[in-house]
């Protein structure tokens, strides 16, 4: 008589290996093999790892030299800087004095180059740690080794706009002192913070916010075009160049230095000697925005749409 078809449980039963028929030979040798094709198969992801790095890296340093070579610039491969054209005065809006050359200089520079007219509004003057006198006079080297003149430097002493990332700056107050000095120096370019604020800082975040407010009441002049400064991740934020094909991919406007402009950056952040700690001094070797500055370009649509998707 045939045997009853076993079930598929019934199967698994009966193939199943009985742990004490395991020798303890068998069991070091199976454990070692799985051992074995555990460090092969790492040391093939590892080399495939390093050779999308190198390869990255080099595409990297090709499209950063095409940038500012002649043959590239002929070619019309990339732009080193693709920002809105015919600005003649722009009002760059930080919270900080250092904010100017930590994270907007690669724009402050590229703006300098076409001859556009900087004016910097820092609405505190950094007295956090009790230097505020210290930082302004920092403020004004820096933006002078930047190429923005003395008398174009608003550096405001308000209470109520104190350097403290435990006091919320009101939107009001700030909306209103950017307006006050958008239509007093009759400025067509508006550049700031975005709502991530770079650093995440509160007195960063706010800015935008009262921004953002002119923008959605229609306050900010017709001529006027407004740039935020894009935020990025921890880990593109510190790889410098190696973050040019992702910000030419994602962006719409943006500001590469050359190397020897990037050293301009450099010192005038280190005009701020008063914050010169070991992890800024990092900051200064490995940060993007000591040489790529990325902006989006924002208006009263887009405010409302980024109301209404939240």
């Amino acid at each position: 008589e045939q045997s009853e078809a076993q079930t598929p449980l019934e199967e698994v039963e009966s193939t199943r290996v009985d742990p004490e028929a395991v020798s303890p030979e068998e069991a070091v040798s199976y454990f070692q093999f799985i051992y074995n094709q555990s460090v092969i198969y790492l040391r093939e992801a590892l080399d495939h790892i390093v050779l999308l790095v190198f390869v990255y890296t080099l595409l990297c340093l090709v499209l950063y030299k095409l940038l500012f070579h002649r043959f590239g610039r002929w070619l019309k491969v990339v732009r080193k800087s693709r920002l809105p054209a015919n600005s003649n005065r722009a009002l760059l809006v930080t919270a900080h004095p250092d904010d100017e050359s930590m994270f907007f200089g690669p724009t402050i520079l590229e703006l300098r180059r076409r001859n556009c007219r900087v004016f910097v509004l820092c609405l505190s003057d950094g007295n956090f740690n009790q230097q505020g006198d210290v930082r302004r006079q920092e403020l004004w080297d820096a933006c002078e080794s930047l190429g923005i003149k003395p008398e174009d430097i608003t550096l405001l002493n308000a209470t109520h706009l104190r350097d403290d990332p435990a006091l919320e700056w009101k939107t009001v107050t700030i909306a209103n002192q950017i307006l006050k000095h958008l239509e007093a120096l009759d400025a067509d370019l508006l550049i700031t913070f975005d709502k991530a604020g770079v650093s995440g800082h509160p007195n960063h975040c706010a800015i935008y916010h009262a921004t953002a407010s002119l923008c959605l009441a229609g306050l900010v002049p017709n001529k006027c075009r407004v740039l935020t400064l894009e935020s990025v991740n921890l880990c593109r934020k510190y790889i410098s160049i190696l973050d040019l094909p992702i910000t030419l991919l994602l962006s719409t406007n943006w500001s590469v230095l050359s190397w020897q402009s990037r050293l301009a950056v450099q010192n005038a952040m280190r005009l701020h000697r008063s914050q010169m700690v070991w992890f800024r001094k990092l900051y200064i070797k490995f940060s993007r925005y000591m040489v790529i500055n990325s902006l989006r370009e924002i208006n009263q649509s887009d405010v409302e749409f980024e109301i209404l998707d939240s």
